[in-house]
């Protein structure tokens, strides 16, 4: 096979008019030409550096079938979400779903199953198991670790996990939001090689400088694209791309794609861009992917000018799999492995009784994994806190979905609903069930109906229920992947008529339970101290 175009050299930092020839899978000749080439642009596909293929609601064929029409042939996928629910079978599924596609999936040793122990999991990941994963050849790294706590207080399992890694010449991914300093410097040279979780300039370079690599990340709910892209010209060579977490309908929207386009926009050079975004995860993970030089996998792609950059072909291993924004890949089954016990919620589970003058009250920041702590008086009727639609004060409860127990309950700013409930089993890091709603009633329909389809997301309003099921893990379907972000499109429309002001309501919620970024977040054992690392009475 042979394709003409205009070829961009990312480490001459050159491009010409020339021809690449592919033959079993591999580039076997690139070569300069001074005859008419095709009006394109040829280019080393994108990579996303960081993903939880979970948050996509789609298993990994099917994520591959929407994602390689935006240029994308590999990720970096930390499959933590399922290892929280099924442990090891849970990571050993993605990988086998993995390989029925030809796109290049890469998957991370999970370090923190649980991520805490505050919180019910369905699973525990140990470091025998780490030494398992890492064994394979399709485990490049040890994925986040969360646990940054541990690193400082020199926890030794943490630093067995991280011993493991090392064993194996493999990378070690970081996660700490807001570490600075000392702290940061003292995780660092534990042997952390990555963070995704900055949220500002100042923090990021702070790692920069300590020789840490910054992934951008730009995901349904953090965005944090516009806080650190400008570091790029200074910092190309120790920054990568990534998405993290990538709801349907922003898959079908673009992918690291659009990072590019946005990077170019600001005027920010055309090969540091691409270093960033195709050729720094292969080096960093050392992955099996191609960067367009003789002797490569044929991983490329076709766009048709680096202003508009709209992909036009995608080839993997010499395969076309996407062409005019039309994925050749096809829908598979799969088998819905699960971890779930379906209970039923009664309304009087939800009740506050009235006990103090001001309660705590979790705020969301749209747009961001960290939240505020609010003390605020609550609303009382009859002895008993309630929800407050008048300030934007509703109900949050987290329900464990692997036994029967309690609901935790606790309050949250900033949802805006004005009626109904809307609930998840997409709950990070454990995957309990987690609810919001203006009143008790319409929590527990919201809930019951997630534990009737064992998995979901769900909408309950006075006019209409809506439910999008997810029988895999209570994370995952093998839907067809554009009909499922349709029906993700049609439940978030329906949330937001509820009065939700949030740009994603569903993947906000999902991280109300993330212990391990503050400042304070619900568990299915109660609320909890971000900073501190302790629940709140």
């Amino acid at each position: 096979m042979t394709i003409t175009g205009h070829i961009i050299d990312i480490f001459r930092q050159t491009s010409y008019p020339g021809t690449i020839e592919v033959a079993a899978g591999k580039i076997i000749g690139i070569q300069p030409t001074d005859e008419p080439v095709t009006p394109q642009y040829l280019l080393p596909g994108f990579i996303d550096a960081h993903v939880h293929i979970e948050s996509s609601l789609l298993v990994p064929t099917e994520f591959a079938r929407l994602a390689v029409v935006h240029g994308t042939v590999a990720t970096v996928s930390d499959p933590h979400e399922i290892g929280n629910v099924l442990g090891v079978a849970g990571v050993e599924f993605m990988i086998e779903n993995g390989r029925r596609s030809p796109f290049k999936f890469y998957f991370g040793a999970p370090s923190c199953v649980p991520a805490t122990t505050f919180e019910t999991a369905g699973a525990r990941i140990s470091p025998s198991d780490v030494d398992y994963l890492l064994a394979k050849p399709e485990v490049k790294y040890l994925a986040e670790m969360m646990n940054w706590p541990g690193v400082l207080h020199n926890d030794p399992e943490v630093f067995e996990k991280i011993a493991l890694a090392r064993q194996y010449g493999k990378p070690v991914d970081g996660h700490a939001p807001g570490l600075m300093g000392e702290d940061a410097a003292r995780y660092i040279a534990a042997g952390i090689s990555t963070d995704h979780e900055c949220f500002t300039r100042a923090e990021a370079l702070g790692k920069l400088e300590r020789g840490m690599k910054i992934i951008i990340r730009e995901g349904s709910a953090a965005k944090n694209f516009a806080a650190l892209a400008d570091l790029i010209p200074d910092h190309h060579a120790a920054m990568l791309f990534c998405s993290d977490d990538k709801h349907p309908d922003s898959l079908v929207a673009g992918h690291i794609n659009s990072l590019v386009k946005r990077a170019l926009a600001m005027g920010i050079d055309l090969f540091q861009v691409l270093r960033v975004a195709c050729v720094n995860p292969v080096l960093h993970y050392g992955l099996d992917v191609g960067l367009l030089r003789v002797g490569d996998p044929a991983d490329f792609i076709a766009i048709d000018n680096l202003q508009d950059f709209n992909v036009l072909q995608t080839y993997i291993a010499g395969e076309l799999v996407a062409e005019n924004g039309v994925s050749r890949l096809p829908s598979l089954n799969s088998t819905h492995p699960n971890n779930f016990v379906a209970t039923t919620v009664a309304p009087e589970q939800f009740a506050v009784p009235h006990t103090t003058a001001k309660i705590p009250v979790i705020e969301v920041i749209d747009g961001e994994l960290i939240t505020h702590r609010l003390d605020v008086p609550p609303l009382v009727s009859e002895g008993w806190n309630v929800s407050d639609t008048e300030r934007d004060i509703l109900k949050i409860t987290v329900v464990n979905r692997y036994q029967a127990a309690p609901p935790a309950v606790a309050f949250i700013k900033n949802f805006g609903l004005r009626e109904g409930a809307i609930a998840s089993s997409v709950g990070h890091d454990s995957h309990n069930i987690i609810a919001v709603g203006v009143d008790d009633a319409s929590l527990a329909a919201a809930v019951n109906l997630i534990m009737a389809n064992c998995g979901g997301l769900a909408a309950v309003s006075k006019g209409e229920n809506q439910v999008i099921p997810l029988p895999i893990a209570g994370l995952m379907t093998d839907g067809d992947g554009y009909a499922i972000a349709a029906a993700y499109i049609a439940i978030d429309q329906l949330v937001k008529q509820m009065g939700s002001r949030l740009l994603s309501p569903f993947m906000s919620l999902s991280f109300m339970a993330l212990l391990v970024i503050p400042a304070i977040k619900l568990s299915d054992l109660g609320l909890f101290d971000g900073h501190k690392f302790e629940f709140i009475e």
